[in-house]
């Protein structure tokens, strides 16, 4: 890693939130710092929403996953798109027709300010979680960056910094500079992800596709394996897939708050079904990548073989080792851009129009609503730096890091998009029913995800609280089939408390 390399790297750090700011302008309301006047073009939003759902998880730790197994991978993302388009028509005409600021406010009108607060406050939580996650994954190839220069940078320190540089245009440009500045950094990181393709192309042996052929490297509809335990079998992708997409483009403020920066219903739906689509050739790229790694490096142990502290390293270590200089400054700064999509304004939206404007029970100015979402852009990007110093103490796990982001969402994503499913379905059920639903739901998902185990070549059901192994032969169930367990739970318990009304409940939307 040279010194042209790095000073990308800085330019990049130092860059992009100015012209974040640049874009962003002047605020003049808290609609226009939340929502941008709705005003923004469907296509700016559709690779808005992949950039946000992107992150430094996906770019690290995809081609982890295809150089450990295949591309099964891919099979998810044909059930993200199918996931979305059922929101497209389902749940979008509600909130961008409604002129909603979050979701949240949707379950509000059908239900009342007590589940909307339970909605926005779980959603608080585990964006909190995963977004300190993908901050920390963040800092994985900024610290094999400054290895190579002798730097041991704590990663503290490190996602301290990425963490004001992500805190500054969000704070001052608001969903506008959120938005562009998302886009730029999708094509930049797609742009490295090509440039990556290119230099592996030319250091490879010719019969390295006939050989990733015939270990299955190229597999991505996986018909074997079972779908209680693996993630990408065919049944578990797609079924599960669809039901995740739903919860995290329908019932998740960050992607949401976005969609409802259009000018109107049919540009959201654009926005959504085309980001689908980009994001199964996106997958695809970063899959493709992690075959080609398997090919260079002959399939060797990433930890064991290669000396790298987790698996996840692999791709940043290629990166800073073998790339050119100058390529490897620019694709180091485009792992960054999936980083620095900034969370913070879905996080403040959420907690001013949820949650503080409930509880002072009280009218708030424009200016006051303005301030308040600023104040909480900076407390939530304080929280995200300690929670992501804290994930560091998990580097030396297992699971493709991605694997992991996935599976915090399983904890509340069933809850959040069940309650929609619930005033959708069933028009007696009330704000009581709703929240005892939703609190069921997540006990009995904390339950599931850290208890419920398949044990031996049976895969005998049990219940054990111990980290699952598969050399142990204690196997976790598949974390696609989480939400849709969780939506599952919501609508029966929520469905049958609602049938204590009788025929009197009301609907709204």
């Amino acid at each position: 890693m040279r010194a042209l390399d790095l000073a990308i790297v800085v330019l990049f750090l130092v860059g992009m939130p100015l012209l974040g700011v640049w874009i962003g302008g002047r605020q003049r309301s808290a609609t226009d710092y939340f929502v941008s006047e709705r005003s923004i073009s469907w296509w700016v939003v559709c690779v808005s929403v992949v950039s946000a759902e992107t992150s430094t998880l996906t770019v690290l730790s995809v081609p982890t996953v295809a150089y450990g197994g295949g591309m099964t991978f891919l099979s998810l993302a044909f059930g993200y798109l199918l996931g979305r388009i059922v929101v497209s028509f389902v749940l979008l005409p509600k909130y961008v027709a409604g002129e909603l600021v979050t979701a949240y406010g949707y379950l509000g009108q059908r239900f009342g300010s007590g589940l909307q607060g339970t909605a926005s406050v779980a959603f608080l939580v585990t964006r909190l979680l995963a977004d300190g996650l993908r901050l920390f994954a963040t800092a994985i190839p900024v610290k094999v960056v400054l290895s190579a220069y002798g730097v041991n940078a704590s990663y503290w320190l490190i996602v301290a910094v990425l963490g004001a540089a992500m805190v500054v245009y969000s704070f001052l440009g608001g969903v506008r500079a959120v938005v562009w500045v998302d886009a730029i950094q999708m094509l930049w990181y797609v742009l490295g992800a090509v440039a990556v393709i290119v230099v592996l192309s030319g250091r490879l042996p010719g019969d390295w596709v006939g050989r990733a052929a015939d270990a299955d490297k190229f597999q991505f509809l996986d018909l074997v394996a079972s779908p209680l335990t693996s993630p990408y079998a065919a049944l578990t992708a797609f079924v599960g897939g669809a039901v995740l997409s739903m919860a995290s483009h329908g019932a998740d403020q960050l992607v949401v708050q976005r969609l409802m920066a259009t000018k109107d219903v049919r540009a959201s739906q654009k926005a959504l079904i085309g980001s689908g689509v980009v994001v199964l050739l996106q997958f695809g790229l970063f899959l493709v990548i992690g075959v080609m790694l398997w090919a260079y490096y002959e399939g060797a142990h990433p930890v064991k073989d290669l000396g790298l502290n987790n698996a996840d390293e692999l791709f940043a270590s290629f990166i800073v080792n073998d790339m050119p200089s100058g390529l490897s400054g620019f694709v180091i700064a485009g792992i960054l851009a999936a980083a620095l999509s900034s969370s913070l304004g879905a996080l403040a939206s959420s907690t001013v129009t949820d949650v503080y404007q409930k509880l002072v029970r009280r009218p708030l100015s424009e200016d006051e609503v303005l301030r308040q979402g600023r104040l909480w852009t900076v407390v939530w990007a304080v929280l995200l730096v300690v929670f992501a110093g804290l994930f560091s103490s998990f580097t030396t796990r297992g699971n493709p890091i991605v694997e992991q982001g996935l599976s915090i969402a399983g904890f509340t994503y069933g809850a959040l998009l069940g309650a929609f499913l619930l005033g959708l379905v069933f028009r007696q059920a009330r704000q009581p029913d709703a929240i005892a639903a939703f609190a069921v739901t997540v006990v009995v998902m904390a339950f599931v995800i850290l208890g419920v185990k398949f044990r031996g070549p049976d895969l005998e059901l049990t219940v054990d609280f111990s980290p699952a192994s598969a050399a142990g032969q204690l196997w976790a169930p598949a974390y696609p089939w989480y939400t849709p367990l969780g939506v599952l739970v919501t609508l029966v318990v929520g469905g049958l408390l609602s049938l204590r009304h009788g025929r009197a409940g009301r609907r709204i939307g």
